[in-house]
């Protein structure tokens, strides 16, 4: 030990006394005030000289590693308890530099849409109590917005751990934020919280070609590679299968769908290049499903001779594009304005038609914009403006979501795994906290994509053990009236079921704390403790149920009954403001048999009577924004399940 000291004194002091013009530099997130996860292996990767041997010391600890012909070098220091402040020095021939005030303790990722980009600022309009105070043991890490269509090796801008404090928590999620607060309280040591999310975004752009695969989306992932390789191929395919959709869900003839230049649809002119709910057309003022834009142009001989640039501004929220019938791109990020270029031969002499597909699935919708930078530009140098005459027709509606590009930045397949998460480098984790699903209803199968992501993650963080906390999700919409299919109720039943399948995962509930007419609800700070709640019994063995109380079955009782068993409850089962515990419904295997019930609660099991019908499942809180008023004695709130009746 004492010749590898003196040796890296040595290199040191040969670094610092030649210019540092290509000092040695690490892979992920390592940096000052960076938070090292304890009692694990501590590997790091980098870029250094070409065969220059390159010497890293951190807590005693000295490790030395020889850069390959490529440059790159891998290292690995031991487990090291919870502790610090260190500093971390790498040095080699070529240079030196340390990394100040490191940290080892437990580190926690935090992911998904908007509900986790919440920010605290946003959060404290409800609970104006919890301000963050000063603590130099907690340090924040936010993952700016970027995606790829393939694995980064670093971030082109690497962010900045803070310790938190009232002013840098402001910006930070505040779900992410109050759970790893909650666990500084019990935990006792350093924390470190990694914030990567994205406000719409789907499960499917969260995770690698691997993960892609294993849930049945290797088509994504060929595709998104095409992409890369050559985005023109890529976009006529992408184009194909959009319209192969569309013709088996609307029954068009190949040659007479809506996106051919003399479609006979109930063409109107278009008032304005704005959201269309403001158009005062009373069957718009809420709608949200596809709407169909065209516009028809005449082209001289000379600008239809070469390639020409078309600009459609923002398109809120997915468009697809068409000229002449031919697809030419599409994108669902409403705030992008769609640039495409169309290759000569796209374009003739004479009449040429441009049509859109607008889908919006949120609050506003349509063309927006603006009208002044809609154009499109020929080869010659001439240009027409298109911010005026469209006319549009509001689409059939389809069964199911529209296809996505795989490249799209929020609803694509691989895409912000690529730019959010692969740059983090081999950074290990006590924990995952996820919160995401809404942007997923209505697109079966995301109990595989969840599984596949848990698994893939713990593989691609080296954290086999890493805890998988779950929100939920919460209440939004028009409550329901009647038992009917719900898009909500099977992402919510989806959660649940691969939580229950981990034995080191667990779901916090958040359906009672929500807003029938917000989808993003205010209160985080509730939803951080639930979810620190998952990581206190999981990581740190707290004998706490993790995610409150959990159905553990159902089987048949006297005169057509049903009685609910469950598990992981506080004291008791109580129905909330009733003697009857509300939300469940019988169902027989056929759609459409499903019928409200009502039961009597006893302990740890709910007893719901029989209505002389049969009954083959149960399910409860089936709706967007269901009525619940099922909870223990530690206020947690049963979530949605479906399950069967044993007989």
């Amino acid at each position: 030990m004492r010749t590898i000291a003196l040796a890296s004194c040595a290199l040191v002091a040969l670094a610092c006394a030649s210019p540092a013009v290509a000092a040695p530099r690490l892979d992920g997130v390592l940096s000052d005030h960076a938070v090292i996860q304890r009692d694990q292996p501590i590997d790091l990767a980098g870029d250094a000289a070409a065969g220059e041997t390159v010497m890293i010391t951190l807590a005693g600890h000295t490790v030395t590693a020889r850069a390959g012909r490529d440059g790159r070098f891998a290292a690995r220091l031991p487990a090291l308890p919870a502790g610090g402040p260190y500093d971390l020095t790498i040095a080699a021939a070529s240079g030196a530099a340390v990394l100040r005030d490191i940290l080892v303790g437990d580190v926690y990722l935090c992911s998904g849409q908007s509900n986790m980009e919440l920010a605290v600022t946003d959060a404290q309009k409800l609970i104006p109590d919890a301000h963050p105070p000063l603590d130099d043991q907690l340090r924040l890490l936010t993952i700016a917005k970027v995606a790829a269509p393939a694995p980064l090796a670093r971030f082109d801008q690497a962010p900045r751990w803070v310790a938190a404090d009232g002013t840098t928590a402001q910006s930070f999620s505040a779900a992410c934020f109050y759970m790893v607060q909650a666990l500084r309280r019990t935990a006792k040591v350093p924390i470190g919280a990694v914030h990567s999310s994205w406000g719409g975004s789907r499960i499917s752009a969260w995770m690698s070609a691997p993960a892609l695969r294993a849930s049945n989306m290797g088509d994504a992932a060929d595709l998104l590679a095409l992409y890369a390789r050559d985005p023109a191929a890529a976009n006529r395919r992408a184009s194909m299968i959009w319209e192969d959709w569309w013709r088996a869900g609307a029954g068009d003839a190949r040659g007479k769908e809506p996106w051919q230049a003399d479609a006979a649809l109930d063409w109107k002119p278009v008032p304005a290049m704005t959201a269309f709910e403001t158009w005062g057309v009373p069957a718009l003022a809420d709608y949200n499903g596809m709407i169909w834009y065209q516009r028809t142009i005449e082209v001289t001989a000379e600008q239809a001779r070469g390639p020409a640039t078309l600009v459609l501004g923002m398109v809120d929220d997915a468009d697809r594009t068409w000229v002449n019938g031919v697809g030419v791109g599409g994108s669902s990020l409403a705030s992008q304005s769609r640039v495409y270029a169309l290759p000569a031969g796209t374009l003739k002499a004479g009449r040429n038609v441009i049509t859109v597909n607008d889908d919006d699935v949120y609050a506003y919708g349509g063309m927006l914009g603006p009208a002044e930078t809609m154009r499109i530009t020929f080869a010659d140098g001439s240009s027409q403006p298109l911010g005026s005459d469209w006319r549009y027709a509001v689409a059939k509606r389809l069964a199911g979501a529209a296809p996505r590009v795989p490249w799209d930045d929020i609803n694509g397949a691989g895409t912000l795994y690529n730019a959010m998460i692969a740059p983090l480098g081999t950074m290990r984790l006590a924990g995952i906290a996820w919160y995401q699903g809404e942007s997923d209803t209505g697109i079966p199968g995301y109990d595989r994509r969840l599984a596949a992501l848990i698994a893939d993650w713990r593989s691609r963080f080296a954290s086999p053990r890493a805890a998988f906390g779950v929100v939920q999700l919460s209440s939004y919409g028009t409550p329901a009236t009647a038992p009917s299919d719900s898009g909500w109720g099977l992402v919510r039943d989806a959660q649940r079921r691969v939580a229950a399948a981990d034995p080191r995962a667990g779901i916090a509930v958040a359906m009672d704390i929500g807003d029938v007419l917000d989808i993003h609800p205010g209160e985080k700070h509730e939803v951080g403790q639930r979810l620190a709640r998952v990581m206190r019994a999981t990581v740190y063995g707290e004998r706490i149920a993790p995610s409150g109380p959990a159905i553990a079955g159902a089987s048949g009782a006297a005169g057509g009954g049903v009685t609910l068993r469950f598990d992981g409850v506080t004291g008791a089962l109580h129905a909330r403001g009733s003697d009857r515990a509300i939300g469940f419904e019988l169902c027989d295997a056929a759609p459409g048999t499903c019928r409200y019930a009502s039961g009597s609660v006893t302990g740890s099991t709910v007893m719901l009577p029989g209505d002389g019908k049969p009954v083959t499942r149960v399910r409860y809180a089936w709706a967007e924004s269901p009525a619940i008023n099922l909870a223990d004695d530690a206020q947690l709130p049963v979530g949605t399940f479906e399950v069967p009746v044993a007989r």
